[in-house]
């Protein structure tokens, strides 16, 4: 038995919910999750379904199928098979620490994905990636070949045919006309300091001020420097008796977690873009172990 995941959004309406219900147990489908969001600001609709197909119904005939229902109620819509994993191409400078902690994920199945490459401006982690068996790109960057560089970056995206690009550290800013081409595809991780402390050095200026919280946010990119829909966020307690080199070891702890947990629920499929927001189902319990095997 395959297991399926729907996620629509549509504007909120009567009978939306019944009528999901009424398909899948028609087609032989038992539900396993679900999870939906009415908001009431924006009078949008969001849900995400994962259920079972008990008697052998595949993909194709739940698209076509359900195509006359999502048309009725306007819906932005699609179904994924569980089996199926992301292609997910990262991107890293020089600071390594989201980087490794993200192939030990992939490494033990924690974050089961397909990573079909790294990509560098440096060649500081070019041995760490090929000894996981994993193709590394080299792609210079200047201000002079930049157009350039991005051109090569997207023939890996392309060639590879990948689904989901994470900045992991990357320190280089993508064009206007990439991030539009990988809308919602693309996921980058910093620490929570902006706006109060950018520029170099944001830990030793947070500790300078005395800053009592450490944190990281990880949210899709968009043209907007940094300002991209948030996706996932966490914070650490510090004291008056941490140093500044404290500060960035904490820091990267956290970041690494945030940007796994936001890639986490990208891959499953617990997010949608609301306007300059997100809507983020939560796991439920006992489905990390579930979704691992997915």
């Amino acid at each position: 038995m395959t297991t399926f995941i729907l996620t629509a959004t549509c504007i909120s309406t009567r009978g939306i919910v019944a009528a999901i219900t009424t398909f899948l147990a028609e087609k032989g489908c038992n539900i396993v999750d679900s999870s939906q969001f009415d908001d009431l600001d924006t009078g949008r609709f969001f849900i995400r379904v994962s259920f079972i197909s008990e008697e052998g119904v595949g993909r194709p005939v739940l698209v076509d199928t359900f195509a006359p229902i999502a048309e009725k109620f306007g819906m932005a819509w699609e179904f994924h098979d569980t089996r199926e994993r992301m292609k997910v191409l990262l991107m890293v400078s020089r600071f390594g620490h989201c980087l490794n902690d993200l192939l030990y994920r992939w490494r033990i199945g924690a974050l089961p994905i397909d990573i079909v490459g790294v990509v560098s401006n440096h060649f500081d982690y070019q041995k760490l990636v090929v000894n996981h068996d994993i193709p590394f790109h080299h792609v210079k960057v200047t201000k002079e070949n930049k157009p350039r560089a991005e051109a090569q970056l997207l023939d890996i995206v392309r060639q590879t045919g990948t689904d989901l690009i994470v900045l992991a550290r990357y320190m280089q800013i993508l064009s206007d006309n990439l991030c539009a081409e990988m809308s919602g595809r693309v996921i980058n991780i910093h620490h929570s300091f902006l706006p109060s402390f950018k520029g170099a050095n944001p830990y030793k200026q947070a500790y300078e001020r005395g800053v009592k919280l450490i944190g990281a946010t990880a949210h899709y990119v968009t043209a907007d420097l940094d300002e991209g829909p948030i996706i996932e966020q966490g914070t650490v307690r510090i004291t008056h008796a941490q140093s500044p080199d404290d500060y960035v070891s904490i820091g990267r702890d956290v970041e690494s977690q945030v940007l796994a947990r936001a890639i986490h629920a990208h891959i499953h499929h617990r997010t949608f873009i609301n306007g300059n927001r997100t809507v983020v189902f939560p796991a439920s319990p006992g489905s990390y172990a579930s979704e691992r095997m997915g």
